[in-house]
């Protein structure tokens, strides 16, 4: 299994008004960290779709652990599970900005 972290600062517009995270942010942080891991590959999305490769998200899923809160930095890790065959499989683990607790994990498979 490929895997590649990132960082992240929470904005105030990701958060509700009492300051946590609001639940659709962790899917965009998710495809940040896929964006970025192509990225690492040596590739970008625009590079991938102009080979005429589309990865469009066939199922997504979220398990939320820990509120992440405004200011926070956070690491998403994204890896490629390369065990999948006729699709991609992408796993992420969110986690707070000294490694040691998860405050989300979750999938997005991709057809193509």
């Amino acid at each position: 299994m490929i895997t590649h972290q990132i960082t992240y600062r929470v904005i105030y517009g990701d958060t509700d008004n009492m300051g946590i995270a609001y639940y659709s942010n962790y899917l965009r942080w998710f495809e940040m960290g896929r964006t970025e891991f192509f990225r690492y590959l040596g590739l970008t999305y625009k590079e991938i779709e102009e080979r005429g490769i589309f990865l469009p998200v066939s199922k997504v899923y979220c398990k939320y652990l820990y509120p992440a809160h405004y200011d926070d930095v956070l690491i998403i890790e994204t890896s490629l599970d390369t065990s999948v065959k006729g699709s991609m499989k992408f796993n992420y683990r969110i986690l707070s900005e000294d490694g040691n607790t998860i405050l989300a994990k979750g999938e997005t498979r991709h057809a193509f």
